[in-house]
């Protein structure tokens, strides 16, 4: 039996000046989280579980932001997508 609480997920999101505030976001709330700048993309991994917040990524844009703008910005995901609503994405295994 695997420990879903350290298993690794992550995202890929397109290195761009429209995707850095939310970048920076996910930075901010998820701690444990490490980012690894590639050609053309940015890799957010974290242990267990990926938070994305709509408040925290307003915060940082300067505007409002809509989660379905998410789609937008990733290239791909590992994991599942456990939620996705109007304020809170989240990334993680089923088991």
């Amino acid at each position: 039996m695997s420990d879903t609480t350290t298993r690794p997920v992550g995202v890929d999101i397109q290195e761009n000046e429209q995707n850095r505030p939310v970048i920076e976001a996910i930075e901010a709330d998820n701690p444990d989280c490490e980012v690894r700048h590639m050609p053309g993309m940015v890799r957010v991994t974290s242990p267990g579980k990926l938070v994305i917040n709509r408040e925290t990524v307003e915060e940082r844009l300067g505007r409002e932001w809509e989660t379905h703008e998410f789609q937008l910005a990733i290239i791909s995901y590992f994991g599942h997508i456990k939620d996705w609503d109007d304020d809170q994405i989240l990334i993680a295994w089923d088991h």
